[in-house]
């Protein structure tokens, strides 16, 4: 599956790239409820956890629906100027062109102004952990939707039912639980974490404004992903996702937001009525699913490995490897073309030899390489 952006009409001034110090906030909270899958972030995530008041732990429990995987809406609310009716962006008002960052997290102002029913709404989809198949629009007055949640959220790991419950239970209770946590965040370790990460993140914003003015959105969007495809007729980016989503920016404007501590994920949000919001690292992996996977499949072949094994050690010429393997040159020579194509051979010449040796590094790299794919 994939998430495909339609480039066709679509000018620069269709983006706006934005600092966001609650989507920010959201990538760090997802690093300290899961940090086991960001071992960059996981000795930070650990002092953390270890420092954090109990009332902070237990509200990083409570609340994990709204991060974990299905990132929660109301990170990104307030991105887009204008509202219109429910609290949604009225149409054209992303503005082009540069965007100052937003205020400090401490006014939490546009998320206590959503309107009820879309807080609900927004949050449903959360504790349910997807959109394909539910609405929600009404959850808090159709029984059949409340009773489609909570069929969802009880599929689902713990809390996501126990916050099902609370949002059908008295959900401006629960939006003022969210709003406390959220501004407990700040002293706990946001604080800290943003004046070190807003100048970073302003940084890139710039590079990937300057892109898309230079280069032109194909290559700025094509360049936030290594799991990108450029295709035409019609101009589009293609992002290898676990869901799939056809954004048209022609029609409705894009949020780009940088993040630094929601690397590896892309996360692209797409709900109806809504901007839609990619939210990209600041520095992409350097892999994507594609090369990772090629990688593992080339060295399932058996007479592949036992040349790896041989080049591993020291470095082989084609006529040797074809002696030691009782194969012949051409055979070796394809086997190698593969390996070095999917940069897991580095060659070098000695006079009127060429010698091939195993890249070790980037052998050692693949099954961190993998992880870092299936997660973007």
């Amino acid at each position: 599956m994939s998430v495909v952006v339609v480039l066709e009409g679509a000018g620069p001034g269709r983006f706006t790239v934005a600092v966001s110090p609650l989507a920010e906030l959201a990538a760090g909270l997802h690093v300290l409820t899961g940090h086991g899958h960001h071992a960059e972030h996981a000795p930070w995530a650990r002092e953390v956890a270890r420092t954090a008041p109990a009332v902070f732990r237990a509200g990083l429990r409570r609340f994990s629906p709204l991060w974990t995987a299905l990132r929660w809406r109301g990170f990104y609310t307030g991105l887009a100027g204008p509202t219109g009716p429910a609290g949604r962006p009225a149409p054209g008002s992303v503005p082009a062109g540069p965007t100052p960052p937003l205020p400090p997290l401490s006014s939490l102002a546009p998320l206590s102004r959503i309107p009820l029913d879309h807080f609900a709404e927004l949050t449903a989809y959360s504790c349910a952990s997807g959109y394909h198949g539910y609405a929600f629009d009404r959850v808090l007055r159709d029984p059949a939707q409340s009773a489609a949640l909570r069929h969802a959220a009880s599929g689902l790991p713990e809390p996501h039912l126990e916050l099902a419950e609370a949002l059908l239970r008295d959900p401006e209770a629960l939006r003022a639980d969210v709003l406390a946590f959220l501004d407990l965040c700040r002293p706990v370790f946001f604080g800290a974490l943003w004046a070190e990460t807003e100048p970073l993140l302003a940084r890139a914003a710039h590079r990937v404004r300057q892109r898309l003015a230079d280069d032109g959105p194909v290559a700025a969007l094509a360049a936030l992903s290594p799991s990108s495809v450029r295709l035409a007729d019609p101009p589009r980016v293609v992002f290898d996702k676990v869901h799939h989503a056809v954004i048209t920016p022609a029609r409705t404007p894009v949020l780009l937001i940088p993040t630094r501590y929601g690397a590896p994920h892309l996360v692209v949000k797409n709900e109806p009525g809504l901007p839609p919001v990619l939210h990209f690292p600041v520095d992409a992996p350097v892999v994507g699913v594609t090369l990772a996977r090629s990688r593992m499949l080339a060295l399932t072949d058996p007479s592949r490995v036992r040349l790896c094994r041989l080049i591993a050690r020291q470095s082989m010429t084609t006529a040797d490897l074809a002696d030691r393997l009782s194969m012949t040159r051409p055979q070796v020579s394809r086997h190698l073309r593969a390996l070095r194509d999917l940069g897991l051979v580095r060659t070098e010449r000695n006079g009127r030899y060429v010698h091939y040796g195993l890249d070790l590094d980037a052998v050692d790299r693949i099954g961190r390489d993998v992880a870092t794919a299936l997660q973007y």
